[in-house]
Order: structure tokens, then C-alpha cells, then sequence
């Protein structure tokens, strides 16, 4: 049984169909990538799943039970974690407090709750330390840091609600060639973890790179789903676009 399964998902917005029965499913610690146009309902497809839109049609199934009508705090609470490409950090605040945001630890001193800070950054050390992520200090402002290291905290945070699947929107976009290694590396990291990853990416290079799949998505339906290894850059590119595949050399055109 897959750890999440979709089944004929439709949404539709007044006259606009954004999604015409998508199926595709998510292996335990499989990288599925998911990767289409502008408006091929990506986005919408990714709303649904962690209930920021109910489905018109069909069927979500996580670690076997549906997900139909759940809201997006019972979605996360049975193990889907979303990391949004602008990461939502308060970029005034040190990691630790990033971590943890929205849910501080808290200790008790006569009958008063208090934040409790150095619990704080010793789990963020050790979260971070799992990760092998290049942050230097739990105590550096997330503002300060590079592009990586700000990807590296938004994974941590997710990390701490216990995932079994974390989906990534754009995490290498923008970034330069350095840092995007880290972060493919942290997505390997979460994999052999056993936590499963889709990875949303106008970037092929570093879909290739990490993921067991690669899902295309165009005009709201699933139109490819094939094995990394079993596919070229250049079949994906058509995919996408609806084009026919170029002939790769020395076959008849």
C-alpha cells in the first residue's frame, strides 16, 4: 500500500478545471518529483492534498485512511508537512525560534508558563545536527542567513511535527549552485529518513538529481508518471509542453 494515493481528483473553479482527475501515489521514503507549466495545477493539486481545497471528485488516501474533508491542522497532524517557496520565517527571529514557531516549549515557574529558550535551541541544535545542515548557531538570525541555510530551517521546523511526507515548493529557486546542492542533500537526508518528498521544481536538473519519479502535470491532469532512470530530460520537456518527443539519434523519425 503507498503511503499516499490520489485518485481521480478533480477541482474545478466556476468554468475553470483545474484539476481533471489526477492519480499518482507517494511510495514511504520515495522523492516523487511533480513538475508542469505555469497553470497546469500543480499548486491547486498541492492545496488539496493538505485540505486547503476539498476535492470535487475522487479520492486522497494517506497512510490508508482519505483525507476527503479533512481541515489543513488534521491533514498535518497525520503526517503531511508543506514548506511553501517564500518558508513563512520571521526573519527578525534566531533559528531556534523559527524552529519552534507557533509552538513554543514551555517551562513552569511558580504556577506562570515561560518560554523555555535553552530547551529551545538544544532540541533546534539537535534537529539541525540530524539534518547535517550547514547553520552555524541556533542563535543567528534567520534573516542573516544565505538562501540554503533559511531552506535548511523551514525543513527542520517541519521535521518537528514528525512527518512521513514533506512537500517543497521550489526550494532550490533562486539559489545559487553551492547551496542548491545542500538542499538536494537535505532532501536525500529526509529520504533516508524514511520521510517522503514531493519536490515541486521548474528545475529538471535537480529533479533528476534526487527523484525516484517524476510526475508531469499539464492542463490539471497526470499525463506522465515514469521512473527517473526510465525517462530523459527531453521526453519530460515534452510532456510538459505537449510536444511529441524528439527522436533520440540513430531512431526513425
Amino acid at each position: 500500500m503507498s503511503l499516499l494515493e490520489l485518485r481521480d481528483v478533480r477541482k474545478s473553479f466556476g468554468a475553470i478545471e483545474a484539476l481533471r482527475g489526477a492519480t499518482f501515489s507517494v511510495e514511504a521514503g520515495a522523492v516523487v518529483g511533480l513538475v508542469g507549466d505555469n497553470g497546469a495545477g500543480k499548486s491547486t493539486l498541492m492545496k488539496t492534498i493538505t485540505g486547503v481545497y476539498r476535492p470535487d471528485g475522487g479520492d486522497i488516501r494517506f497512510d490508508g485512511a482519505s483525507l476527503v474533508g479533512k481541515d489543513p491542522g488534521e491533514i498535518r497532524k497525520a503526517g503531511i508537512e508543506m514548506i511553501y517557496q517564500d518558508l513563512a520565517l520571521a526573519r527578525m527571529r534566531d533559528v531556534a525560534a523559527n524552529i519552534f514557531l507557533g509552538r513554543e516549549l514551555t517551562r513552569s515557574v511558580l504556577g506562570v508558563k515561560l518560554i523555555d529558550s535553552k530547551r529551545m535551541r538544544g532540541e533546534a541544535e539537535a534537529m539541525i545536527a540530524k539534518l547535517g545542515a550547514r547553520v552555524k548557531s541556533v542563535t543567528q538570525i534567520a534573516g542573516q542567513l544565505s538562501g540554503g541555510q533559511q531552506q535548511s530551517v523551514a525543513i527542520a521546523r517541519a521535521l518537528t511535527f514528525n512527518p512521513k511526507l514533506v512537500i517543497m515548493d521550489e526550494p532550490t529557486a533562486a539559489l545559487a549552485v553551492r547551496e542548491v546542492e545542500h538542499v538536494l542533500e537535505l532532501i536525500r537526508t529526509l529520504s533516508g529518513h524514511g520521510i517522503a518528498v514531493i519536490l515541486i521544481s521548474h528545475r529538471l536538473t535537480d529533479v533528476f538529481a534526487v527523484c525516484d519519479r517524476i510526475v508531469v502535470l499539464r492542463q490539471g491532469a497526470v499525463i506522465a508518471d515514469d521512473p527517473t532512470r526510465g525517462t530523459t530530460m527531453n521526453a519530460v520537456v515534452a510532456h510538459i509542453v505537449g510536444a511529441a518527443e524528439p527522436a533520440r539519434q540513430g531512431e526513425p523519425q
